[in-house]
């Protein structure tokens, strides 16, 4: 399980300040999961087809390539207003 964090316009866009996900078995990076926040549709693909996201992984900026384990807490952060 990972914890999902939104910060900044984030919060209000998408209407939720964190959540829990269960991880699939193989390995997954931070680009599989946008692009999986971006299948839920509307804001969720709005607000992450835009490069103004910035992802931190355990309070460390990453690059989408960075690969997730159980128990990392992912931030997602919104430059834009």
């Amino acid at each position: 399980m990972i914890k999902l964090l939104y910060f900044a316009a984030l919060v209000d866009r998408l209407g939720t300040a964190s959540e829990q996900l269960e991880l699939p078995a193989t390995p997954y990076t931070v680009r599989e999961l946008v692009a999986w926040l971006k299948l839920r549709g509307g804001p969720w693909e709005e607000v992450f087809s835009k490069s103004s996201v910035r992802i931190t992984v355990n309070k460390q900026f990453v690059e989408l390539n960075a690969p997730l384990k159980d128990g990392d807490e992912v931030a997602f952060i919104s430059a834009w207003i």
